[in-house]
This record gives structure tokens, C-alpha cells and sequence, in this order.
């Protein structure tokens, strides 16, 4: 396993500038049996001359071009050409540090495992850094453990860049339960359920190499629109449609809590989602009898938003205003 082909996938929209600099951190890892699948998703501007100019210096990055289908079918298009037993992920606006893929596949290899992960940090213009988490702690997770993980969010964090993937673990995706292409919003959540799911073991190691570069022009910080409304809740009914008996209750609490979530996107959005926020309102309500799954804070705002919205709405103003913390401000 320590001499394995790890293939890394980076799907590219429109990113000439920031290309060379995801590039260049990966070329430099210390782990060297690596090939680089760079999908161009269709671009307008000059991002395929820079991989032809970087596939030229490097035989290890491989050019593909596809037209523009978004970032999961072109991660699904670079999973395709890959010819390594490793897959990992990362976008090409962001970097990794050098011994990233080193210390994954050691894992792995120790762990014997079939998904070897770690955390990240979220890096802003303003030098601003936020840990996820980085407490250095190292722990294996069987199947189910992981998945309550990642519907919680607890400690397996939603994104495919952080995580290596053993190459078997794909063909659900590829032959059977695909990812649904029109989601724009969360498909990484619905992409690291069915991967998880296929996994027996896996081991996370909570060290931050992965970096995370915050634009505002990213797609997960786009205008609020109908995906960033709705994709969520969607990928967590796929989720809770499709869970075993043992992940139903851990489920059911994502869904709600989404839920929630939009509701609360949709209050500090401003005019123009009333019919949203009544749609939102009419899904919680349909869960009421569920709320009891919820912590006892997320179980009052459930309830507070079915039975007494007109209050509900000053009051959760304040608390977002005064109380509530802003990764992103």
C-alpha cells in the first residue's frame, strides 16, 4: 500500500489564476506516486492553456476537458480516467501542504482502512483562519459511526477535499446509485454518504493540510437562489429515504435541522421568500412529531417556528444579530 498510485481529481471552472497555485501544492507533495486528472468543466477563460502548460512540465497531470456540466459531474468524469487504488479530491482554488497524501495513505495503510481523512482550515482574504478542527486527535470509525458523524457534522465535515478514498468504493457512483447532476448545492454531503456508506473502516486524523480558500465569487457563497434554498433539504431527503433502520433517527434529526437551517436563511434573507419561508415551514411542520430527536435549543426553535412564527421572527433577529457566530463575517 505505501508505494499505491494515488490519483487526485481537481475539477476546474474559470480558474487561470488560481490554478497554478492548487497545482503547484500538489506537485511538491512529499508522497511522489501521484497522477493529477484536472477536468475542465467548460471554461471561458485560459485555464486549459495553463494545464497544457503544466501537463507539459509534469507527465504526471493529465488534461481532460468536458463541457460544462458542473463540479460533480466533472468529478464523476475525472473518476472515470483515473489509474490509481487512491482517489482524493481537491478544487482548483484551494492548496494542500506537502505531506497531505503521505500521511492520509500511512493511515490508511496502518488503519486498514478505506477512507483516511483530516480536517481543514478556511482561509480568508483578510488572513483570518478558522481550524476544523485541528486537535490533533486520530480515531477509526466503523461504518455506522462514521455516517452518524457526517449526518451530524460532528467531526466528519461535508467536503470530498480532505478525504483520500479507497478506488472500489466508487462503483456505486459510477454503475448504480449515481448523484443526482442538478445539485449544486451539498452534492459533496450526498457523494461522501454513498462513498461512506460503501466503506467497511475508516480512520480521521485531525490536522489541518488542507486549505480552504475562501471567494466570494465560490458557488457555496452565491446569491441565494433555489439550489442554495432547496439542494440541501433535497440531498438530505435522498439521505433519509435511502438510511438503514440504524441511521434512521440520525437521519431524521439532519433533515430537520436543515430545515431549520433554511428557515433561518431565509429570515436574514430579507423581502422576496415569503413563499419560500411558508414552504419551509409547511416541511418542519410535517415533522413536528420528530422534534423530540433534536437537542433541547434546535428542538425550542422547531417548535417556536411551527406554532408561533409571527414571534419567532424578532426574536431569532436578535439572536443572530447579538449571539450568533459568523464564520464568514
Amino acid at each position: 500500500m505505501q508505494n499505491d498510485l494515488i490519483s487526485i481529481i481537481v475539477p476546474v471552472f474559470n480558474l487561470e489564476n488560481e490554478l497554478p497555485r492548487c497545482l503547484d501544492s500538489i506537485l511538491t507533495q512529499s508522497y511522489q506516486n501521484i497522477e493529477v486528472v484536472v477536468v475542465d468543466d467548460g471554461s471561458s477563460d485560459c485555464s486549459a492553456d495553463v494545464m497544457r502548460r503544466y501537463s507539459e512540465k509534469d507527465s504526471r497531470i493529465k488534461p481532460v476537458f468536458q463541457e460544462n456540466g458542473g463540479v460533480t459531474s466533472a468529478r464523476l468524469h475525472g473518476v472515470r480516467e483515473v489509474s490509481g487504488q487512491w482517489i482524493g479530491f481537491v478544487d482548483g482554488d484551494d492548496k494542500i501542504e506537502s505531506d497531505m497524501y503521505e500521511r492520509l495513505l500511512r493511515n490508511a495503510a496502518d488503519y486498514h482502512a478505506d477512507i483516511s481523512h483530516c480536517g481543514y482550515q478556511m482561509c480568508f482574504d483578510d488572513g483570518r483562519i478558522h481550524y476544523f478542527h485541528n486537535t490533533g486527535l486520530l480515531v477509526q470509525q466503523d461504518k455506522i459511526t462514521a455516517l452518524k458523524e457526517l449526518l451530524s457534522g460532528s467531526r466528519i465535515e461535508p467536503g470530498l477535499c480532505n478525504k483520500l478514498f479507497h478506488k472500489t468504493l466508487f462503483r456505486s457512483l459510477l454503475h448504480g446509485e449515481a448523484v443526482p447532476l442538478d445539485i449544486k448545492i451539498n452534492e459533496d454531503l450526498l457523494m461522501n454518504y454513498r462513498l461512506f456508506s460503501a466503506a467497511e473502516q475508516t480512520v480521521f486524523e485531525d490536522w489541518c493540510p488542507y486549505h480552504y480558500i475562501v471567494r466570494g465569487a465560490s458557488a457555496s457563497r452565491a446569491k441565494l437562489n433555489s439550489h442554495k434554498i432547496y439542494d440541501p433539504i433535497k440531498v438530505k431527503e435522498i439521505i433519509r429515504q435511502s438510511a438503514p433502520a440504524e441511521l434512521h433517527e440520525a437521519a431524521q434529526q439532519a433533515y430537520i435541522s436543515t430545515c431549520i437551517n433554511t428557515y433561518h436563511t431565509l429570515l436574514t434573507a430579507g423581502a422576496g421568500y415569503r413563499d419560500d419561508l411558508r414552504k419551509v415551514h409547511e416541511l418542519l411542520t410535517q415533522e413536528a412529531d420528530d422534534f423530540f430527536l433534536l437537542g433541547r435549543k434546535r428542538r425550542l426553535m422547531a417548535s417556536m417556528i411551527v406554532h408561533t412564527p409571527v414571534l419567532y421572527r424578532p426574536i431569532y433577529a436578535v439572536y443572530s444579530r447579538f449571539f450568533q457566530k459568523r464564520v464568514y463575517d
